[in-house]
C-alpha cells in the first residue's frame, strides 16, 4: 500500500509528506465516530506507515476539527453481543498496530476524544489537545465492560486509582484536568495548536532517527511484561447481557444523537 492522499476516501486517509505522515480518521460527521470497517482500514495504514524507512514521525487527527467520539454505536444496536465483542477486537488490533508504528506517533486531539477515540489518542506516545476539547471513557453507562487492554492502556499512565474513578464516573475530562494527572502530554490554546504541533515536528526532525526509534522501542519493552499479560485477556464479554442492549437504545434514541 503505497501512502497517498485521501487512501481510503470517507474513513482513514494518510498523506506522507517528507519523513512526517499524517493520519486523519473520520468523515467530520457524528463526532468522525467510526464503524469497523473504519477500524480496519486504521489497522490497515498504521501497518502500511510502519514499513516505510524514510517515516520519522506520524501524525494522527480527526477530520474536520474533532478527534474521535469512538465506535459508531449505531452499528451494535441490534445485533448479538458476540458481534460487539467482535467489534471490541477490531479496535484493539488498529490500537496496537498504532502503537507498533516504530516512529514518534502524536495525537492532535480537538472537540472530543471518547470511548474509542479516548483510547486512540492514548495508543500514541504523545498528545496534544487543545484547551476545548474533551477526553474520556464514558463506558459504564452504556453497560460496556472494558476490556483489560483498554484499561491497561490508561493505568499505565494515571496509575490504577485514577483509572478507576474515571472509568466509574464516566465523566470527561478538560485537557487542563488530563494533562494535570497525566492521562495526556500536553494542554495547548486552540489557536496555537499548529505551531505547537509545528514546533514539536521540527524538534524531532533534529535529532537522531535512529534514537527516536531505540527510544521508543526501549520503554516499550520495559512495558511489555504489563502490556502482553493485558492484552491475552481475550476470551472474555464486552457487554452486560442484562443492561446492554436497553441502554444502548436509550443512548441512540436521546434527542440530541
Amino acid at each position: 500500500m503505497t501512502p497517498s492522499s485521501n487512501a481510503i476516501p470517507g474513513a482513514v486517509a494518510f498523506d506522507a509528506a517528507e519523513s512526517v505522515a499524517t493520519l486523519t480518521v473520520g468523515t467530520g460527521a457524528r463526532f468522525n465516530a467510526m464503524g469497523r470497517e473504519e477500524w480496519r482500514d486504521l489497522e490497515r495504514s498504521a501497518l502500511a506507515l510502519a514499513t516505510l524507512a524514510s517515516l520519522q514521525a506520524v501524525v494522527i487527527r480527526g477530520e474536520g476539527g474533532t478527534f474521535s467520539s469512538g465506535s459508531d454505536l449505531r452499528e451494535w444496536a441490534g445485533i448479538p453481543l458476540e458481534e460487539v465483542s467482535e467489534s471490541f477486537a477490531e479496535i484493539e488490533a488498529a490500537l496496537q498496530a498504532i502503537e507498533a508504528i516504530p516512529v514518534p506517533t502524536v495525537a492532535v486531539v480537538e472537540g472530543i476524544a471518547a470511548g474509542g477515540g479516548c483510547q486512540l489518542a492514548l495508543a500514541c506516545d504523545v498528545q496534544l489537545m487543545t484547551d476545548s476539547a474533551r477526553i474520556g471513557m464514558p463506558t459504564a453507562q452504556l453497560g460496556i465492560l472494558v476490556p483489560a487492554a483498554f484499561a491497561t492502556r490508561m493505568s499505565l499512565r494515571i496509575g490504577p486509582s485514577r483509572t478507576k474513578n474515571l472509568l466509574y464516573n464516566g465523566r470527561l475530562l478538560t485537557s487542563a484536568q488530563a494533562c494535570g494527572m497525566g492521562l495526556i502530554t500536553t494542554s495547548v490554546a486552540t489557536a496555537q495548536l499548529e505551531k505547537t504541533l509545528n514546533d514539536l515536528l521540527s524538534r524531532w526532525a533534529a535529532q537522531s532517527a535512529a534514537s527516536l526509534r531505540a527510544a521508543k522501542t526501549a520503554v516499550n519493552q520495559g512495558l511489555a511484561p504489563l502490556t502482553q499479560a493485558a492484552r491475552s485477556f481475550t476470551d472474555v464479554d464486552t457487554a452486560d447481557s442484562q443492561e446492554f442492549p436497553h441502554r444502548l437504545a436509550s443512548f441512540l434514541h436521546h434527542p440530541k444523537r
